[in-house]
């Protein structure tokens, strides 16, 4: 049985597991985790701990095939509810936004910076990104204004690693391709593209098809740039509006939400210059989806 370590999390470290021979999950871990028990084992998985092949894991007697790879991450800590946190030090936090929940500071407290600030009520929490109220994924906040401003500018700079994962209606004719336009916010703060370099932002959203199926496509989404709700017009506009997003003309609503993760995020720390890169799974709901 192959082993090492993947450091998929910025500095949190993920066990690799190759398996050799065909087993259920629960053996293979037992046989690589002697000293643990079958519950703790168990509550690993119940925990989203467990990953196969990219995607998480939650069922013991699941069958693992020779070959495939199974990942286990470190203990999952939680800010409140299903708010994730992947990484914090004294200068920024890393967390996962669930979807359905704001991302910064509105009229109403249920956001991750309040709940950030809960946790660390001594501290200032500065927003960096913001991702839509319907987007699930990695988020990155400041807890100072000079790792904020350095944060910033390598958003500026288009230095920033973000990669999304959407499922978009109808069937893609194309398996990669980019999209650019100049996009412009209107009174009801609806997004469009516009001819005129004066009124809009220029936006470019690169794309990669994963899945095809007879109705909805799972499709990567690496952005250039990071407009306010880029990736939701830029495929509405292509004739692919993401699932879920009546706002923008789509007309299924599959996993009964807006169905955006944002699944990567990369940069350097701003203070200690080292690469900080974070990889979630997707939701399950997306695979359900697809399958």
């Amino acid at each position: 049985m192959e082993v090492n370590f993947l450091a998929k999390t910025g500095n949190i470290l993920r066990m690799k597991i190759i398996c050799e021979e065909e087993s259920s999950l629960l053996e293979i871990l037992q046989k690589h985790y002697p000293d643990s028990s079958k519950s703790t084992l168990r509550g690993w998985l119940a925990k989203e701990r467990i990953c196969l092949e990219g995607k998480i894991v939650r069922l013991a007697n699941h069958s693992v095939k020779a070959g495939e790879c199974i990942e286990v991450g470190q203990r999952v800590q939680f800010l409140r509810g299903d708010l994730r946190l992947l990484y914090e030090d004294a200068h920024l936090v890393v967390i996962v936004k669930p979807e359905g929940l704001l991302s910064v500071a509105t009229d109403f407290k249920n956001t991750c910076a309040h709940a950030i600030l809960k946790r660390r009520a001594e501290q200032k929490v500065y927003p960096v990104q913001r991702l839509d109220r319907g987007t699930s994924g990695v988020m990155v906040f400041a807890y100072t204004q000079s790792t904020r401003e350095g944060l910033q500018e390598q958003f500026k700079a288009h230095t920033v690693e973000r990669e999304y994962a959407g499922i978009v209606e109808g069937k893609l004719e194309q398996q990669t391709g980019t999209w650019k336009s100049y996009l412009v916010e209107d009174a009801d703060y609806f997004m469009q593209s516009t001819q005129s370099s004066d009124e809009g932002k220029f936006s470019v959203t690169h794309y990669s098809l994963l899945k095809q199926t007879q109705t909805h496509a799972l499709v990567r989404f690496r952005l250039e740039t990071g407009r306010k709700n880029q990736i939701r017009v830029h495929c509405s506009e292509a004739g692919h509006p993401i699932a879920g997003d009546e706002k923008y003309g789509a007309k299924t609503n599959p996993a009964k939400r807006l169905c955006l993760h944002a699944y990567k995020l990369g940069f350097v720390h701003p203070v200690t210059q080292k690469k900080m890169q974070f990889e979630i799974p997707l939701p399950e709901s997306f695979h359900k989806v697809m399958n």
